[in-house]
């Protein structure tokens, strides 16, 4: 047996106890930075840090705090709140008193969060501010075992008519009554911890549903454990790492890198405010960051749009540049697979370091310029794009995992990473692919269950373990998984023809630097279709150089010199498709898709039935008199 499946088959039964590890080997060291906005608000943020001592202080005296306010062991603590420092404190809280927590991401609207504060029966919240509060006032009446509501922001904790006494605390008050408490009983949060289970919830998540109610996904602190031990296990993350994280935390995807850190014990840095990543990397200097493609989508359009707005001459040098480093990442990347080492041949490699002075050096020097690896998942980042940022030396490992699987599955590994798949298992990992072509998973990582649904858990978990994911996929030779499509999402036309739009949808995102969102439609029609959102930065610039300053997006979307500039991206990109495949007609929508329309999930997913219902006259005009064409 390996190293590492040693540490995993030895993990202990949970990330609370693996904290508690971590903080007596190294209290002195650096976990959190966190940013402090200046007074006036005008001026840049101040980082500041916390040890992992100060750190477990924190959360310590939170802990005992929901012991106190009477808190039992897998009793539900909500969390809402945006990602910052206080969140991971908060959560490490909860799994300290022995409590599981219930995420809310902040976007979810009053009715949603009353249902999921209802459904996972939540005695506690605690609220990031006035915003989370007010949505669980509204519905008080109905969530009669929600006792507290413990607010993150003291400014927004005023109690109001009809609370009941006590309802409505600070996280300041919490953690003074969590000092008193351990004043009176000093081991009391180490007692909890060390009478976890393994089996015992740790997390309930609430999966974005694109119809009907999310379900509650159960994961229980082994979950998590195994998760740390797994990550740590990849060898991806050291100890001297600095971590980027901006991830929402509600989410899976975000949570799990909590687990990697404490196991590896590299430093954090924590802001979840999406419009400051472009200010902060230059500031955090990170070492490693996760990310989902449409920042790297949207990464590459502002490059590309500025290189356009310096004129033509700098526009053909970025056109140039970008094909060296596809082209110079593909052979880079084959010649690893065949030989063990990155080779490329001599004239390539001249243009390649040429492109490298004129643009990708200070690519990376705009994340940070120390960024090692970033890791993409979610969704699947368009490979083009992907070769780009490769051959850039802006390294994407591209990941695979789901809320039912703890998140991490499957990840490129480092050096030998291959654009275009997710990699390989994580150790402890089973995968097979089932003979309609849908991935399966087993091991330690995936959930007890959906909270409450003993018939929706039996669809997708079989008595033996497997996990059925949804996702279409093929498995190399030698392990690699490439995701083709959701089993859902694949459509069959009116003329039999099997139809992957997101493989298309990914390739349209490579050809078009335009693009934001597409949705490309088809089901029982005999031709494929697409919704189409631009990137409003990116049109703005080209806007302004072709006499269409001044107008607002929905007023440049109708207007024929843009149907006619994506007309051309549509044609480039049938190009490569098969005939069956090309999206005959396509329609500009008037705003980009969102998540506060509902649209995309927090997680920015595309929620197909959601667009397709709300654009539906868009769609069918498309259709209109063409049904034998």
């Amino acid at each position: 047996m390996s190293d590492i499946q040693t540490q995993i088959e030895n993990r202990p039964p949970s990330v609370a106890a693996l904290f508690l590890e971590r903080v007596a080997k190294t209290p002195d060291a650096e976990a959190f930075r966190y940013p402090v906005p200046s007074a006036s608000g005008q001026g840049p943020d101040t980082w500041r840090s916390l040890s992992w001592g100060q750190a477990a202080d924190r959360v310590y005296a939170m802990a005992a705090g929901l012991v106190d306010l009477g808190v039992r062991p897998e009793e539900r603590v909500a969390l809402a709140s945006a990602t910052r420092v206080e969140w991971i404190l908060c959560d490490l809280a909860v799994m300290c008193a022995g409590a599981a927590t219930t995420t809310v991401y902040p976007q979810t609207n009053a009715d949603e969060a009353s249902f999921i504060l209802a459904d996972s029966e939540s005695r506690v919240l605690l609220a990031e501010d006035a915003a989370q509060l007010a949505k669980a006032r509204e519905h008080r009446a109905d969530l009669p075992q929600l006792h507290h509501v413990v607010v993150l922001d003291p400014s927004a904790a005023e109690p109001a008519e009809g609370d009941p006494e006590g309802w409505v605390l600070t996280l300041d008050d919490l953690e003074r009554r969590g000092k008193a408490y351990l004043e009176k009983h000093p081991g009391a949060v180490k007692d909890r911890v060390s009478a976890i289970t393994a089996d015992q919830l740790a997390t309930l998540i609430y999966t974005s549903g694109t119809t009907g109610r999310p379900k509650g996904v159960r994961l229980p602190h082994d979950n998590w454990s195994y998760m740390a031990k797994a990550i740590a296990g990849t060898g991806l993350l050291l100890p001297d790492d600095v971590q980027y994280l901006w991830l929402p935390l509600a989410h899976v995807f975000g949570k799990v890198l909590i687990s990697g850190q404490i196991e590896v014990g590299h430093v954090t840095a924590v802001d979840g405010r999406i419009d400051k990543i472009i200010e902060n990397l230059p500031v955090v200097q990170p070492t490693y960051m996760a990310a989902v493609p449409r920042i790297f989508e949207k990464v590459y359009n502002g490059v590309a749009a500025k290189a356009r707005a310096g004129g033509p001459a700098k526009y053909k040098i970025f056109q140039w540049s970008a094909g060296v480093a596809r082209e110079y990442a593909k052979v880079t990347q084959d010649s690893f697979r065949r030989t063990g080492k990155a080779t490329a041949p001599f004239g390539l490699t001249a243009k390649h370091k040429i492109a490298d002075a004129l643009v990708y050096s200070k690519l990376r020097e705009a994340f940070g310029g120390r960024l090692r690896a970033a890791i993409s998942g979610s969704v699947a980042l368009a490979p083009e794009i992907g070769y780009f940022f490769s051959g850039a030396g802006i390294h994407i490992l591209e990941g695979y995992g789901l809320t039912e699987s703890s998140a991490a599955s499957f990840v490129n590994p480092g050096e030998a990473y291959r654009t275009g798949t997710v990699g390989k298992p994580l150790p402890g990992c089973e995968v097979r692919i089932a003979e309609d072509g849908e991935i399966l998973l087993r091991g330690p990582g995936i959930m007890e269950g959906y909270h409450g649904l003993p018939d929706k858990t039996a669809e997708v978990l079989e008595p033996d373990g497997w996990f059925h994911t949804g996702d279409i996929g093929e498995l190399s030779p030698d392990g690699y998984l490439r995701i083709t499509d959701r089993k859902k999402d694949l459509f069959k036309t009116s003329g039999g023809k099997y139809i992957a739009p997101t493989e298309i949808e990914g390739s349209f995102k490579a050809v078009c630097p335009f693009v934001s969102n597409l949705v490309v439609l088809g089901a029982d029609r005999n031709f494929c279709t697409a919704l189409i959102a631009l990137d409003e930065p990116a049109l703005q610039g080209w806007a302004s150089e072709h006499g269409l300053a001044g107008k607002t997006y929905a007023e440049l979307v109708a207007t024929q010199q843009v149907k006619d500039l994506v007309q051309g991206y549509v044609d480039r990109l049938n190009e490569g498709l098969q005939r069956w495949q090309t999206v005959k007609k396509f329609r500009l929508l008037p705003r980009d898709l969102d998540v506060e329309h509902g649209e995309l999930t927090p997680s920015l997913k595309l929620k197909r039935p959601v667009v397709e219902r709300e654009y539906k006259d868009l769609i069918e005009e498309m259709y209109e008199g063409a049904r034998e064409a």
